[in-house]
């Protein structure tokens, strides 16, 4: 893989995580019948309606957000933001690991651990690839 083609996929990572990642602002706004809803669609239960949980929703959803609109900032240009990348990919790695035993240790459903932490690993290896293929223009 080229140098330059590597650049270009690994923008497209970038926005394509802060894309998603920055969504979540808009879950933070949801009502909190929208969130128990969406909770027990998921099969998780009842929501706990107190107001540790309605606090965690929306400031995880803030943090969430706000890292979104960071990774579309450094999209723009990776190579100048080198050691933000390589920490972004750094840190997807070890927050995706971290998420499996938290996952399991919250009883998560199984298909929630696959979703939630592998793929976080998986988008930290490439955008450490992408980034030391990129840097080698």
């Amino acid at each position: 893989m080229t140098p330059h083609r590597a650049l270009k996929l690994l923008v497209l990572i970038l926005r394509l995580d802060g894309a998603v990642t920055v969504l979540a602002f808009g879950a933070m706004l949801l009502p909190v019948d929208w969130v128990a809803d969406t909770h027990r669609w998921l099969g998780l239960g009842d929501f706990p309606n107190a107001p540790v949980t309605d606090y965690l929703v929306r400031s995880v959803c803030a943090l969430y957000g706000s890292f979104g609109v960071l990774f579309l900032l450094v999209a723009g240009d990776p190579l100048r933001y080198q050691r933000i990348v390589r920490y972004i990919g750094v840190m997807h790695i070890i927050f995706g690991v971290l998420m499996i035993p938290i996952d399991l240790h919250a009883g998560m459903p199984a298909w929630w651990t696959m979703i939630e932490g592998p793929p976080l690993v998986g988008v930290g290896v490439l955008t450490l690839f992408l980034l030391n293929r990129a840097a080698r223009a």
